[in-house]
């Protein structure tokens, strides 16, 4: 299967790192955060790998070149300026092909097993599930979460809720209604997917970090230097 990195924000909150440096390319325990995602989907057997990118973005293509070094053959999506995550997904969709694919956010920091993400995608394809979103419990920046999950459906009803951890997979159709080019927020597509009992979802327990400020940056260097 096939998977995608989101690249393309500006990363305002982490200003002034980011003025010099893309987000996914800033360092954590030792190497930057897209490379601990590339090379927990090369281990997982997922060596197809898309990236979008728009500011600094020929600073990611000439970091990461074709992914021949980390076992991965990589594609870049390269967007203007920057189109939020669908329309980064729908631009990105001749490179995706036709069956159910990873998405993951290029700013977070997970130990979520990318190994099952094939069986995942199959499953989807079996029950024409658009949308399959890991959660995470709510952290303490977000504490009233996104969407609530109950017998492995996801819905944006009922009060016990959780965060979105920026892991999904998707069908392709999910964007069929975004031109290429448009920006385009992920958020209106999974609610009504989710109206029409379309998505599926599972609670990840594990490791999970949002790397929204430099604090966070530098609390996840501290951790993955001590592993």
């Amino acid at each position: 299967m096939k998977a995608m990195i989101l690249a393309a924000g500006r990363g305002e909150r982490m200003r002034p790192l980011t003025d010099a440096t893309p987000k996914p390319l800033l360092s954590a325990g030792g190497k930057p955060l897209i490379v601990w995602h590339i090379e927990a989907l090369v281990r997982a057997g997922i060596r197809d790998i898309v990236i979008n990118h728009a500011h600094l973005g020929g600073m990611i293509e000439a970091a990461l070149g074709d992914g021949g070094r980390f076992g991965a053959v990589i594609r870049y999506s390269p967007e203007t300026e920057a189109l939020e995550t669908a329309g980064g997904i729908a631009q990105a969709l001749p490179l995706l092909g036709e069956a159910p694919f990873a998405v993951i956010n290029g700013d977070i920091a997970c130990d979520f097993d990318y190994a099952r993400m094939p069986a995942l995608a199959r499953a989807m394809a079996g029950r024409r599930t658009l949308a399959h979103l890991v959660l995470v419990p709510n952290p303490p920046h977000h504490p009233r979460g996104d969407f609530a999950l109950r017998d492995g459906r996801v819905s944006g009803d009922g009060e016990a809720k959780l965060t979105f951890s920026g892991i999904g997979l998707y069908d392709p159709r999910l964007f069929a209604g975004i031109a290429r080019g448009a920006r385009a927020s992920l958020t209106p597509l999974l609610r009504a997917a989710m109206e029409a009992g379309a998505v599926s979802g599972e609670l990840h327990a594990g490791l999970w970090f949002d790397i929204g400020t430099p604090e966070r940056l530098a609390d996840i260097d501290r951790l993955l230097s001590a592993l």
